[in-house]
């Protein structure tokens, strides 16, 4: 199976593990990511004015080029998903703001919104079959007790997003049990970390993120995964002291395809 993917910024750079471990755990599972050519930033946040139409234009192109390859658009970093997802639909609920879109794009054609678009959780969920992940485990981590943390982008607002429930969601904890680990179900899992304040009020955002930290500690986890990079910044530059990591390094570690970067 093929599909298209748009990596990010952040992937290529700060975030470089959840990237290749997306693309080594995708190759075990028979998935080929063809990573869009000529991508660019997504736009970060998906402003809601519907003048706004600039940062948008990077994201329509992506989905435009999956759509012509007759492909579903994959992404993994919270932030992309939730800035093309939230595009998408405005391409194909907002017809105003279609138009200015694809008035802007008129040398390369037209696009409506005709891409599915699926984060690498999804995928896995959806396209791939959290049975047929299960069976493909050669590392099982039985016995680990393994905390999600969802964060605020990834399941919201869920009248676009429509990736799980937002308030009980379970797609974290199934991907956890699929490995065979322990998935720790805690209060705070879909609460912001204060990511996006922590220049402007660094203590709101160490407050946020010790009490995330605490909160599945207090559950039982013995570490938390997350698909987002400034969450995991944000939890780990403030103080966890239980590891923070990619979702995709655990997956990468259950299929036998993690580095061994001691060795």
């Amino acid at each position: 199976m093929k599909v298209s993917y748009f990596p990010g910024c952040t992937l290529k750079n700060k975030a470089k593990d959840l990237d290749m471990y997306a693309y080594k755990s995708a190759e075990a599972l028979g998935v080929t990511l063809e990573e869009i050519e000529n991508w660019q930033c997504c736009g970060g946040v998906f402003t809601t004015a519907n003048d706004e139409v600039a940062t948008k234009l990077s994201s329509v192109r992506a989905l435009k080029y999956a759509g012509e390859k007759e492909q579903p658009l994959v992404t993994v970093c919270s932030a992309c998903h939730n800035v093309i997802k939230q595009t998408n639909y405005a391409m194909q609920t907002n017809s105003q703001f279609a138009d200015k879109v694809n008035r802007y794009m008129a040398a390369d054609g037209t696009y409506n919104g005709e891409t599915q678009v699926y984060h690498y959780l999804e995928m896995l969920r959806d396209l791939v079959g959290f049975d047929t992940l299960k069976e493909k485990v050669v590392n099982t981590l039985k016995g680990k007790k393994i905390a999600a943390y969802y964060g605020c982008l990834l399941l919201r607002p869920n009248s676009v997003m429509r990736m799980d429930d937002p308030e009980n969601p379970t797609i974290m904890e199934d991907f956890i049990r699929a490995l065979g680990a322990d998935a720790v179900v805690y209060a705070k899992r879909n609460e912001c970390c204060g990511g996006y304040i922590s220049v402007e009020s660094p203590e709101s955002a160490k407050r946020n993120s010790n009490a995330i930290i605490e909160n599945a500690k207090a559950a039982g986890a013995e570490m938390i995964i997350t698909a987002c990079p400034l969450c995991k910044y944000n939890l780990v530059k403030n103080g966890a002291d239980i590891p923070v990591v990619y979702f995709t390094e655990l997956l990468a570690e259950a299929l036998g395809v993690k580095e061994d970067t001691n060795a």
